[in-house]
Formats: C-alpha cells, structure tokens, sequence
C-alpha cells in the first residue's frame, strides 16, 4: 500500500515537472550565475520623466550591472559582484547612496549599509557614518575583520580608520538638488516622503558559478531624518539577506515596515521552508519524497510559486501602510523583482542571456525572451 502512494506521488510529480526526465543532462549543464540589482523605488511618473533623465538612470542602472556581471562571467564570486555593482551608485549622485545621499534634519549625510554571505550567513552592517566613501566596503570589511555585525557612528568610522580606510570629507556626498529636497521640507513643513516622492537606496543580489548567494544594500535614508533614525537598509533580516538555502533579497522602501515585517529573511525563509515541506508521515515515505523533491530542485522550482510569495510578503507590507519593492535571486538563478510603487530601477543580468534595465512597469520573472520596459 504505501508503496502504491509513493509510487502514485512519484508520478503526480513528475506529471507537474517534466522537466525532472532530464535530471542526468540537468548536471552535466554549464555553471549558471545571475544578478539583479536596484536603485530605489517610489512614485514615479512616467510623463514627468524626461527623455535624458531616464537615459541617464538607464545608464547608470547597466554600468552597475555589468560591473557585477563582469565578475560573474569571469568566474568570480557572488559577493564580489554585489560589492562591484554597488559601488558604481554609491558613487553617482542620481542614487540616494553615498554621493548624492540626502541630508539629515541637522544638513548632514548619514550613510547606511549591509552585507551578506548566504555560504555561512556571515554579514556586516554600517550605520550613520559620514566619512567613509564606499560603506558597502565597510560593511564587508566588518563581516571579515571583526567579530561584530553592526557598527554604528563614531565607532564604525573609528575601525575604518584602523583598517586603512581613507577619511572622506563632507563636501563629496552633498549635492545641491539634495540640500534643496531638505530646504524645501523645512520651509513647507513636508515629510520625506512628500519631498523625495521615491526611496533612492541602491542595492544587488547575486548567485555565482560555485552556487553561492550573497546580497547588499546601501542608502543615504530618508530626507530630513532625526534624532539617529535608522531604515532597513543596514538590517540584516529586513533590507538585505542571504542564505544558500533559499535566497538572497535586497529591499529598498519605508524602512519602518520593512523592519516591522522583516521582509527579506522572511522571503528567504517563507521560501526555503516552501522548498523542504514534508507532506507525508513516516520515514520510508519521506525518504522517496525528498529524494524526489530534490531532483524537482536540481531543475529549478516553479518560478511562479517563487513570485507569489515574495508577492505576499510585499503585500504585508502595503497592509501595514508601506511601499516599496525588493529584488532578489534564487539558487537556481532566477532574477525576480517585486514592488507595490509605480516604478522601481532595477536591473538584472543572467547567465542565460538576460541582460536588460528598466524602471517602470509591474514585477517581472526573469525569461531572456521577455522585452525590458525601457
């Protein structure tokens, strides 16, 4: 009898993967990496949009993601690639992130940062520091040279010093359209979000040839923020995660709801336990099962059902009040986005030949046959 189940649960299966016939030539198939990216999301209007301004965010979403490709195609690893991708928007003031980060209530630009390693789930974190360049790089260099994962202010920019960080002065991240966002806050007595109109955190997630995730984020938070607030961008757990298990997730949006519904490990983890669920008692039972649901894995899981839950978790966050959106990677290499704002820039490449940018548009999963928005 339990034979005949098995046996009838083998081929339901495989009736719904056909793929899982051709297992033995799925790992004889070439390493496959993949990489998406983000430069924030918020209301966008397309019509207010002009042509050179959107080429020039279009430009800029592409040489970030061919700095991040660059390293994947080449055999590098996946967090190379994210720090390689971000580093590009931290440096360009169309970003909030770094150069052209916004300013604080007091006129200063307080930067936030996170890493994360899905091999061991090793992770860095930086927040409020006004001197380091690249806080991408501190954030790794947290994860690897100290026994900390979250550095905060003065302290965060003392251990850069001492681990040969150049002192950045002020004058590079300000910028003259981001000291009017704060000016015109003040005087009309607006919040962030009627003065920004969009959330200009930058970040990348990426899968490299050895199957190996990792993700990071990075933001100058919000216009006019107080008293030391802190988003979800140097949250592990909310703004970036990672995990080889499931995925690696970056979130840019109202860091108080990302924080609250702990959006990016609650993808991962809403997905990994979507991956292992036992649906039958018994050891000899569970045994066939995972044998089978692993060849299902090794030919990538329904991308479909992989949508619906980062869907689901975006949709807590529209409940509570918040927008914004996420990108995130899979262990099979699917490039997936999702947002509940009218635009989001993003950007994903893959192994497979995908390689487009785009900015307005719905969530979008990840087939080279698909036409870009741009």
């Amino acid at each position: 009898m339990k034979s005949t189940i098995l046996c009838a649960v083998a081929a339901t299966l495989f009736a719904l993967f056909p793929t899982l016939a051709s297992a033995q030539e799925n790992e004889d198939a070439e390493p496959r990496w993949s990489i998406a990216i983000h430069g924030g999301a918020g209301t966008l209007d397309p019509d207010r949009m002009t042509p050179e301004r959107r080429a020039a965010y279009e430009a800029a979403l592409q040489q970030a993601l061919d700095a991040g490709s660059e390293i994947l195609a080449n055999g590098g690893s996946a967090m190379d690639a994210v720090q390689a991708a971000i580093i590009p928007m931290e440096d360009n003031p169309l970003f909030n992130a770094g150069r052209g980060a916004v300013f604080t209530w007091e006129g200063t630009n307080e930067l936030d940062a996170s890493i994360m390693d899905g091999r061991d789930r090793s992770a860095g974190a930086v927040t409020g520091v006004t001197t380091v360049r690249n806080p991408i790089l501190l954030a790794d260099r947290v994860r690897t040279g100290s026994p900390h994962v979250f550095l905060m202010g003065e302290g965060a920019e003392q251990f850069a010093v001492e681990q040969g960080f150049e002192v950045t002065p002020p004058e590079w991240f300000a910028t003259e359209a981001r000291r009017r966002s704060l000016e015109r806050m003040r005087a009309e007595a607006l919040s962030a979000l009627d003065v920004d109109h969009k959330f200009g955190t930058v970040g990348a997630v990426a899968l490299d040839m050895d199957g190996n995730l990792a993700a990071g984020t990075s933001t100058g938070g919000m216009t006019g923020k107080r008293w030391g607030r802190i988003g979800d961008a140097p949250v592990i757990g909310a703004g970036t995660y990672a995990d080889n298990r499931s995925c690696a997730v970056s979130a840019t949006g109202w860091g108080e709801y990302f924080i609250r519904v702990g959006v990016a490990q609650e993808i991962c983890t809403r997905l990994r336990i979507g991956y292992n669920r036992e649906t039958f008692t018994g050891r000899e039972a569970l045994t066939e099962l995972e044998r089978v649901l692993n060849t299902m894995r090794s030919q990538r899981p329904n991308k479909s059902f992989q949508q619906t839950v980062i869907d689901s978790v975006m949709a807590e966050v529209a409940e509570l009040g918040g927008d914004g959106g996420v990108i995130l990677v899979t262990p099979e290499g699917h490039a997936l986005f999702s947002f509940n704002t009218t635009g989001m820039y993003r950007g994903r490449a893959t192994s497979d030949g995908v390689n487009e940018v785009a900015i307005f548009g719905g969530h979008v999963e990840a087939e080279a046959s698909e036409t870009p928005d741009h």
